[in-house]
Order: C-alpha cells, then structure tokens, then sequence
C-alpha cells in the first residue's frame, strides 16, 4: 500500500524538518480534493482532482492509491464522468491510516541504516 522506500527517499532528499511540512501539505490538500471529489462535477473537473492526487501520492509513497487515482484519471480523460469515487476515498483513507502508523517505524529503520 504504501512505497517506504519512495517516503525514505523523500525525506532524505529534503531532509527531516522539510518532509514534516511535505507531509502535512500533502495530507491537508488531499483531504480537501476527496471531501469534493465528484463525478458530479464532470468529466473534465474530475480528471483533474485525479491527476492532482496521483501526482502528490506518487511523491510521497501511496502507491495503491495513486494507481486508484491514475486509473480513474485515464477513465475520465475519455470523458467518462462515472468513476466511482467511493473506492478512491476509501483507499485514500486506507492509505493515510497505513502511512500514519508505519511512519516512526520506517523513518526509525532508515536512522538505524544511516
């Protein structure tokens, strides 16, 4: 579910104290995108809250929920407006939850390593 060695990766390259501030962006912006993530809105508008999301996800490690995100996005750049976004909240609940708790225990193993 989630890539830690991409979120290792990441904090190594920006360091500790800009990976915090990456981390809580990403999880603010994204809990916003999926509480208005509809496919009322339209094809077009949906496509691009997919393509935000995968893009962030694929950054920080949310490997499940960014291939959710791409597949989506590739149904709706067809101009299929009827993706179901249920899976896609749900995963990214999923996700945020699995990051959440696996985060002390990644970045500890990645100290014991430096």
């Amino acid at each position: 579910m989630i890539d830690w060695n991409r979120v290792c990766e990441l904090r190594s390259e920006i360091g500790a104290e800009d990976f915090a501030e990456v981390v809580a962006m990403f999880l603010e912006e994204a809990d916003e995108v999926i509480a208005r993530l509809s496919n009322a809105a339209g094809a077009r508008v949906l496509e691009g809250d997919l393509h935000f999301l995968k893009g962030s996800a694929l950054n920080l490690g949310f490997a499940d929920f960014a291939a959710l995100c791409q597949e989506g996005e590739r149904r709706a750049s067809q101009g299929d407006a009827n993706v179901p976004t249920a899976p896609v909240a749900s995963c990214y609940a999923a996700s945020k939850a699995a990051f959440e708790q696996g985060l002390d225990q990644a970045i500890g193993g990645m100290r014991a390593v430096s």
